[in-house]
């Protein structure tokens, strides 16, 4: 029995030492010192022994038991260093070497127009606000001193939505960003420097128009607001926006919700003003130089009264410009189609 013992104990060591791995050194482990392993059968084997064998003979395999897990741990310990200093030397990462940029996306070209706009009117104190994209007839229209038959509403062909009426009449999708106005007075705070940024809609699709597009709005109601104030604050806006090269001209107009009213043009970015196209045409965007931003005018008397505001009291002015005709209009932009700007076309994205 002693002989059998020292027998597995040389097998054992001979195994062990000659380990290449850690899978190698767990199969010894198994075989020798596993539930079934050699070793451990000698140990079942000794409960028939007479208890003086059985005792010094327990002892002895309790000892080489002992003998070889420490040396199993000894050689596991060297056999996990080694692999790691083998890892370490193959899969090594130099954390000084630049690493690759993953690919990144930037924001949309009406994103940035927009951020852009805002930034230009906060130096002057108009406050971005936020008024409903989905709004009832009465803001929409009505307070903005459009009668219910007043052609208007035929003309920008308004999407109404199968909503239940109110006692502000119908529910709409904004045709414009104006529905902000008499919301903006109902506050009652003055004076009034807002600058509303919202999506419109409406029936057109063209090079200039699409279906959904945005707006801004601006509103400035005080104190004896003049005609020069609004001229003032386009001038700055367009030279800020478009460039110091580049003009704007206000057209005499109507609307409702303004009086007097005009329409403002600016100059064009893709013929440079000249309504002539590269192949000496006329220019695909303007046609004749200039190209139509949006409506201005003085605020109506009747709108201030719709936002309980006295026009004996207040005057003010009132501006809406597309976001994506405006930055169709920016120096050095050159689209002559406002529809690309929303076909997802990469090629077009990554330029701006």
């Amino acid at each position: 029995m002693t002989e059998k013992l020292e027998e597995i104990r040389k097998r054992a060591e001979i195994a062990i030492r000659e380990a290449k791995t850690l899978q190698d050194l767990d199969d010894v482990e198994i075989c020798y010192l596993g539930r079934k392993g050699e070793l451990t059968g000698m140990l079942r084997q000794l409960s028939s022994l007479p208890d003086e064998e059985k005792k010094s003979l327990g002892s002895k395999a309790n000892d080489i038991k002992g003998e070889l897990e420490r040396m199993l741990l000894a050689v596991r310990r060297q056999l996990l260093e080694n692999r790691l200093t083998e890892i370490g030397r193959t899969e090594r990462v130099d954390v000084t070497e630049p690493g690759r940029r993953p690919p990144e996306g930037h924001l949309h070209l009406v994103t940035q127009a927009i951020r852009e706009v805002t930034e230009i009117f906060s130096r002057i104190g108009f406050v971005r606000t936020r008024y409903p994209e989905v709004d009832w007839d009465w803001y929409a229209f009505e307070s903005l001193n459009m009668p219910k038959d007043h052609p208007a509403r035929d003309e920008w062909e308004t999407f109404f939505m199968d909503a239940p009426e109110s006692k502000k009449g119908k529910m709409v999708l904004t045709p414009h960003t104006s529905n902000a106005q008499v919301r903006e007075l109902e506050r009652g705070q003055f004076p009034v420097r807002m600058i509303n940024i919202a999506k419109c809609y409406r029936r057109q699709i063209d090079v200039t128009h699409v279906p959904m597009f945005h707006q801004f709005e601006g509103l400035y109601v005080d104190t004896h607001v003049s005609i020069t104030h609004l001229r003032g604050v386009l001038d700055y806006f367009a030279k800020e926006f478009f460039g110091p090269d580049r003009a704007i001209r206000l057209r005499p107009f109507h609307f409702r919700f303004t009086e007097p009213s005009f329409e403002i043009d600016v100059s064009c970015a893709v013929c440079k003003g000249t309504g002539e196209g590269p192949d000496r045409q006329k220019c695909r965007v303007c046609k004749r130089g200039w190209l139509e931003l949006g409506g201005a005018g003085m605020v109506h008397p009747n709108v201030l009264k719709a936002g309980n505001v006295d026009p004996k009291k207040y005057s003010g002015f009132a501006f809406g410009w597309g976001v994506e005709r405006t930055a169709l209009m920016k120096s050095g932009t050159k689209l002559d189609d406002i529809r690309v700007l929303y076909k997802n076309d990469l090629r077009f994205l990554k330029q701006f």
